[in-house]
């Protein structure tokens, strides 16, 4: 292995923080709404220091997800074999399905992790992602509106 396998790339250190961010907030929002459905809703459902120990294990395993996909891409990217590539690519989906698989298995069956708690961090990412591409297309469709007006157009 080169020396480039093992240096992290300022892209992926940056998305990978913007994960964080998305999940760290779709985490507290969860961890809100299980307090607000606990209080006024349906006092079944806990609202203790499992329901935090799940969403710090979910945002962990989703935050790692990222980045572990984020090192494969890196990784792909600077193959010239496409037939190598897609075998690190495949093989990092299996280890990362598998990690998730792992911890969905915990979360559920270790009790002391609220199982709702610590799967729902799972699909943050994605969520946050996608908000963020919807708001960065409305800003620049603005931004584009903006500039035709003030060129006449």
């Amino acid at each position: 292995m080169n020396d480039k396998s093992f240096h992290i790339q300022p892209a992926v250190r940056k998305e990978t923080l913007n994960v964080l961010i998305y999940t760290a907030i779709g985490t507290v929002l969860m961890w809100i709404a299980l307090f607000l459905i606990n209080r006024f809703l349906w006092p079944d459902v806990p609202f203790d220091y499992t329901v935090f120990l799940g969403g710090v294990g979910g945002l962990t395993v989703a935050v790692l997800n990222f980045f572990f996909m984020a090192l494969t891409v890196q990784k792909v990217t600077s193959t010239d074999d496409d037939k190598q590539a897609s075998q690190i690519m495949r093989l990092s989906f299996t280890r990362r399905m598998l990690l998730q698989v792992v911890w969905m298995a915990v979360a559920v069956l270790v009790p002391c992790f609220y199982w709702l708690a610590g799967l729902l961090p799972l699909a943050f990412p994605s969520i946050g992602i996608k908000i963020k591409g919807i708001l960065e297309f409305n800003r620049k469709s603005i931004g584009q509106e903006v500039k035709s007006e003030q060129n006449g157009d």
